[in-house]
């Protein structure tokens, strides 16, 4: 058995195209997306994925606005500044750069951010909307796993699903997607005592864990559809660098139905997922200032 690779990066430009029409059909009606990203402290890393972010959102017709603050900015001066943002009418969606300096507390910035302008999904009250069956705006990176599972038309009612790792952002709001399409869900982490006993039974399998090669195919069920979420940057024995997954993707090739490379799957999907989430903050925003709604 030879694995289908699941093309990320051609499945985010159809995402993309999507985005780009719909952007237009709002700015046509007087709405146009404006997505304001909050960097705090600069950083060659933090402005070279703005430069990027400005750049996706000027292809797919969303205006971006990046508010600079200063390292030494204060907790109370940062929530000022999103809330400042949360009640402008100009904004559709925001999102937080992370990191952030360390003596200012991410998680309290976010939970800053109104719920329907939260493009990241980390909102607690998005979480919890996710909780409940009703996501509002999910985060960009499970919900960029669910699409890429989705291409494979595998039914998730029933089936077992086993996810490697337990992030706030990544495994656990997957674990949440997946059991709300019916899967049957496994949450493996840092505690779990056999993995593999795990994993070895999972019709779905998503590794999220950062660890490189922490899944062999020993680990895979013939037939598996494998999502590989990690980005690890590894040193080659000749002292190059390399870009590689949680999961050994030769070896589990072998063995899988399907499965996501390192780069091109999870990765490109998931800035595609931050632009449609950015759409349907926008799109939400218009339907609450629509005239049947004031």
């Amino acid at each position: 058995m030879s694995a289908k690779v699941i093309d990320g990066a051609a499945l985010a430009e159809r995402v993309k195209l999507d985005v780009k029409q719909r952007a237009a059909q709002l700015a046509a009606s007087g709405r146009r997306p404006a997505l304001a990203a909050v960097l705090i402290g600069s950083t060659p890393a933090g402005e070279l994925y703005a430069g990027r972010q400005a750049q996706a959102c000027e292809n797919a017709g969303i205006d971006y606005r990046l508010h600079k603050l200063g390292a030494d900015t204060t907790q109370a001066a940062a929530e000022r500044e999103l809330k400042s943002l949360s009640t402008d009418p100009a904004v559709t969606g925001i999102m937080l750069h992370l990191p952030v300096p360390p003596h200012l507390h991410a998680t309290d910035l976010q939970y800053r951010i109104d719920p329907v302008k939260d493009v990241e999904g980390v909102n607690p009250a998005n979480i919890g909307y996710v909780v409940y069956g009703h996501t509002l705006i999910a985060p960009c990176t499970a919900m960029a796993v669910i699409e890429l599972i989705e291409t494979t038309g595998v039914d998730l009612r029933g089936a077992e699903a086993v996810v490697v790792g337990a992030s706030e952002i990544a495994g656990k709001p997957i674990a949440l997607l997946l059991t709300q399409r019916l899967a049957t869900v496994t949450l493996c982490h840092i505690a779990t005592r056999d993995l593999k006993m795990h994993t070895k039974r999972a019709d779905v399998l998503v590794v999220a864990a950062g660890k490189p090669g922490l899944i062999g195919a020993d680990h895979v069920k013939p037939g598996a559809i494998v999502i590989d979420v990690g980005i690890n940057r590894v040193t080659l024995p000749d002292g190059s660098k390399k870009t590689v997954g949680d999961v050994d993707f030769d070896a589990v090739s072998a063995k899988a139905a399907y499965i996501t490379p390192v780069p091109g799957g999870v990765g490109p999907m998931t800035v595609a997922m931050l632009l449609k989430n950015t759409m349907r903050s926008a799109e939400l925003a218009a339907e609450i200032r629509s005239p049947k709604s004031e």
